[in-house]
């Protein structure tokens, strides 16, 4: 396979970039749609791109290019995904496109060729280093921007924009909502002309339905009229588990497709206890999917998915996150779910991500949604819920809103940086995207932080500014992606060197 590489030219002129691109993915047998042309140009053309368009949709591609334009005018670029899995994939397919020598991953787990020209890694790595030191990239690609309005993770896709002014960006999501505000904030903050490339049509056309039948005669229903792989979306893993073990009185392969499928899980080890009752459920054609397995078993399950030869995949919500299960159909088995505190209705943003993952490109001419009744709401909720499903289907997602947050880590990377880490920390409260009521909280927030790490002996006030501007010295040796955000980090502090 050509890299994409051997057909960037010197330097960064935007007409032979686009030249030598177009090229190579001519090469690659892919045309380029008109919103991925378009937004390929703005990149190329310097532009912030916020690019807002359906799934299947080729945002990864858009991705690609921009990576390319950093690469050739001989500046780093990273990109950034919410979990470790979506990460870990996207490596593999930038080396792919790029050349193992050019690309490396740091997750929390594992560090990869840190220092290539181009780095997979989660939000939050990004996040920890733009408060710490800055970044020194061209160019932050940010997947799943989405992420943004998560009450507990939100902040990391709000830091960077936020402190790296002179950095380039993609943000990317099929469920953005209104996106204005974004684009105005970004080119107040860094001056650079930022636009919104949006598009409402699916390559892949999407047929939903409502389902008021058993469950299992919905799923015989699908199998019959040739709509598998079908994944079957639950919201807890244990429901998803037993649904599994159910299904696997269906007999769903051929002769033929259950010896392929031992041909290809070959010698795999099936080690530990959820290991034997996946191989079991795989002997059956029925995968499971979810963030609790471990990462190999879930390789497993996307490999024999895309090798067509699991008709089945039980697995929650996580889907939504972009792992690449190629399917044909998306059940869902319910409307609600509990988000740790009420029983609710999905959001229109939830249902959409997931949704979206049915059809696939150069596969499929359409893919289908069932959205299917649960047995105990089918007398008492019916109607309430055939209406959620149209607001649903029509409905645009709900403005993403601000989860800016503060807690001691932040704190302590920011005064730790060069310079008056105090001044830098005052802008930080006072200039992000949160209402001034909320804002007025964090600062308060802030204060407390800091009398508490001064009383810890975390901190010391110095009389004097240090050779590098500070006015507080770090009693404890931050490392690399260092965390202080447990309840009992202060603590341990305390404690380890006791130990």
């Amino acid at each position: 396979m050509t890299l994409l590489t051997d057909r960037l030219p010197d330097g960064g002129d935007p007409d032979d970039l686009l030249e030598g691109f177009v090229s190579w993915t001519t090469e690659q047998g892919l045309d380029l749609y008109p919103a991925q042309e378009e937004a390929v140009l703005e990149l190329l053309a310097g532009n912030h791109v916020i690019l807002a368009t359906p799934t299947g949709s080729g945002k990864s591609l858009v991705a690609t290019a921009a990576h390319a334009a950093a690469l050739a005018r001989g500046e780093r670029s990273v990109y950034t995904a919410p979990i470790k899995a979506l990460v870990s994939e996207k490596f593999f397919a930038l080396a792919r496109d790029f050349g193992p020598d050019n690309v490396g991953m740091v997750t929390g787990d594992a560090s990869i060729n840190p220092d290539a020209p181009i780095i997979a890694c989660t939000a939050e790595i990004l996040a920890h280093r733009a408060l710490r030191q800055g970044v020194d990239v061209g160019l932050v690609v940010a997947d799943e921007f989405h992420f943004y309005a998560d009450p507990q993770r939100g902040w990391a896709w709000q830091v960077p924009l936020l402190e790296l002014t002179d950095v380039q960006f993609l943000l990317m999501s099929a469920t953005l909502g209104p996106t204005r505000r974004f684009t105005d904030d970004l080119e107040a903050r860094t001056g650079r002309p930022a636009v919104t490339v949006a598009g409402s049509e699916r390559p892949v056309p999407l047929i939903t339905e409502y389902r008021e039948t058993p469950l299992h005669e919905s799923i015989d229903d699908l199998l019959k009229s040739d709509r598998a792989p079908v994944y079957i979306v639950h919201f807890t893993q244990q429901s998803a588990a037993e649904k599994a073990q159910d299904l696997c009185s269906l007999d769903v392969l051929t002769r033929d497709e259950k010896a392929a499928v031992r041909a290809e899980v070959g010698g795999f080890r099936f080690d530990t206890p959820i290991g034997k009752d996946l191989r079991r459920f795989i002997g059956h054609g029925i995968g499971l999917h979810h963030a609790g397995l471990l990462p190999r078993y879930r390789l497993l399950i996307e490999k024999l998915a895309q090798a067509g030869l699991l008709k089945l995949i039980c697995g929650t919500d996580t889907l939504g996150v972009g792992v690449n299960v190629p399917i044909r159909t998306v059940l869902f088995t319910q409307l609600c779910k509990y988000d740790g505190t009420t029983t609710r209705l999905l959001s229109n943003r939830e249902f959409q991500q997931v949704a979206g993952r049915a059809g696939r490109r150069g596969f499929d001419d359409e893919g289908h949604v069932w959205v299917q009744a649960p047995p105990h709401w089918i007398e008492n909720r019916r109607a309430e819920q055939k209406v959620a499903f149209d607001r649903f289907v029509v409905g645009r997602p709900e403005p993403l809103d601000s989860s800016f947050d503060v807690t001691h880590q932040m704190v302590l990377n920011v005064l730790s940086r060069p310079g008056d880490g105090g001044a830098a920390l005052k802008r930080l409260l006072l200039d992000n995207h949160e209402p001034r009521k909320r804002q007025r909280r964090h600062i308060r927030k802030a204060i407390g932080v800091y009398r508490s790490l001064r009383a810890a002996g975390i901190v010391e006030e110095l009389g004097e500014p240090d050779a590098e501007g500070r006015r507080v010295r770090i009693g404890v040796d931050l490392q690399d992606q260092f965390a202080l955000h447990q309840p009992l980090s202060l603590f341990a502090l305390e404690v380890i060197p006791e130990l």
